[in-house]
């Protein structure tokens, strides 16, 4: 029997270990130095929101780890020794493994800002990091966000329901406009302000200000504007977690890199999830993914190959989801910030500004390229299916009822969409 371990108990490494044991009596081992045992970490907002209590987020009793012989060590690698097979863990001495799988994760992007180690100073991505958010944002009144994306709004949203003040500092012209094209991030700049955020657009941090305790009294903009709080929120994005390789002989660049089957340079050796960078491109598909789904199925993937049926990772069309406050946003295909040469589009916005559909296709095959959707909830089998079978963007307006998941007795627009569609696609012809 070989010795597997799997370090990070995250949705990748979890996903590794529970397929590999449907498929293997070997022996497995997950190290983590986060928690003990496997928790969602898209649920952390909701824990401190007081929806959810910790327990509830793990999707599995703890018993199960020992019923399906799967050892938890709750320890940090420090070192990784690829020439003996061995983990240098910081607190239980030297591991051995046979196969090992790297599913470290990310970590929370600092940039070196003045005053970016004061206490009330962090970012939002482990457990600890909630842990800490509840100490730092006791009996405060005002916050500060840095970084327009999706976990700066979690952070704003979870901070509201505390009563705190929020600012907001994105350096673009629109919220998330780095991402989504102009129209929806005037919809979602729109929204997030509708929620009592000071969104400040075109606007950067340029120091952070601390009392005589070492704790954050203020803020400094690019502008010169001095802002007081006594949280400041680093969410400027994510990084592969992978300092602990360093002079292991495995390959990193931004991330750890990886073949078709997520295997490393070193025999052996795999990487899964948020720390993995391809070697090799993939349509439509930046080659660092840190989400949640890619996560699992890269999990799925190598268990095969480790199990002897080897497995090319092969996601397929790139969706994605999301949450801007109360409203639901679904990506299917590619829906770029610019519209490419060869790219058209079509735009609907319900009259409530909170709704919203965007479809692009290629202008000369008129096959069917991607969508974004706000407010209206959509089947991703049938994008997933469109994309793969090229359909035409015709064929997806006609058959666009058919993708609405929303619940029955909720509004449907497709009637109206598809109208105004045509009229569109009429006059672009004429």
């Amino acid at each position: 029997m070989k010795h597997i371990v799997i370090i990070g108990n995250g949705i990748s490494g979890i996903t590794a270990a529970r397929n590999i044991r449907k498929r293997s009596n070997d022996n497995i081992t997950v190290i983590s130095g986060e928690t003990e045992h496997f928790f969602s970490r898209t649920a952390l907002m909701y824990i401190y929101m007081g929806h959810m209590k910790y327990e509830n987020t793990k999707p599995y009793e703890d018993w199960f780890w020992k019923k399906n012989k799967i050892e938890l060590v709750k320890d940090v690698v420090e070192k990784v020794n690829t020439e003996s097979k061995q983990l240098v863990l910081r607190d239980k001495g030297n591991l051995h493994y046979d196969v090992l799988v790297i599913a470290s994760g990310s970590k929370s992007n600092k940039f070196g800002w003045p005053g970016q180690d004061l206490k009330g100073v962090q970012g939002l991505y482990s457990f600890q990091d909630l842990q800490l958010m509840e100490e730092n944002s006791k009996n405060i009144k005002q916050a500060v966000i840095v970084g327009g994306g999706l976990i700066g709004i979690e952070m704003a949203e979870m901070l509201l329901t505390r009563k705190i003040q929020v600012t907001f500092l994105v350096r673009e012209n629109e919220f998330w406009s780095n991402v989504l094209p102009l129209q929806e991030a005037n919809l979602i700049t729109r929204h997030v302000r509708s929620h009592h955020v000071d969104l400040k657009l075109n606007t950067e941090l340029k120091e952070i200000q601390g009392d005589a305790n070492g704790k954050v009294k203020s803020i400094v903009t690019n502008k010169g504007e001095v802002i007081d709080c006594q949280f400041v929120g680093l969410t400027v994005g994510v990084s592969p977690n992978i300092e602990f390789l360093k002079n292991s002989g495995i390959e990193t660049k931004r991330g750890v890199l990886v073949n078709k089957f997520l295997e490393t340079n070193v025999k052996d050796v795999y990487a899964l999830g948020d720390c993995v960078e391809r070697k090799y491109e993939l349509p439509g598909r930046r080659t660092v993914e840190q989400v949640w789904y890619t996560g699992r199925m890269m999990g799925e993937v190598v268990a095969q190959t480790i199990c002897g049926q080897k497995t090319k990772y092969e996601p397929g069309p790139w969706f994605n989801s999301a949450k801007f406050f109360d409203i639901e946003y679904q990506t299917y295909g590619n829906v770029w910030s610019e519209l490419k040469p060869n790219e058209t589009e079509f735009y609907w916005e319900h009259e409530s500004g909170t709704k919203c559909v965007h479809v692009i296709w290629d202008k000369i095959t008129n096959q069917f390229l991607g969508l974004n959707t706000f407010g209206i909830r959509m089947r991703h089998e049938c994008f997933d299916k469109w994309l793969r079978e090229k359909k035409s963007i015709d064929f997806v307006m006609e058959h666009l009822a058919e993708a609405n998941f929303d619940p029955e007795f909720f509004e449907t627009h497709e009637g109206e969409i598809i109208r105004k569609f045509k009229k569109a696609t009429s006059i672009i012809s004429q």
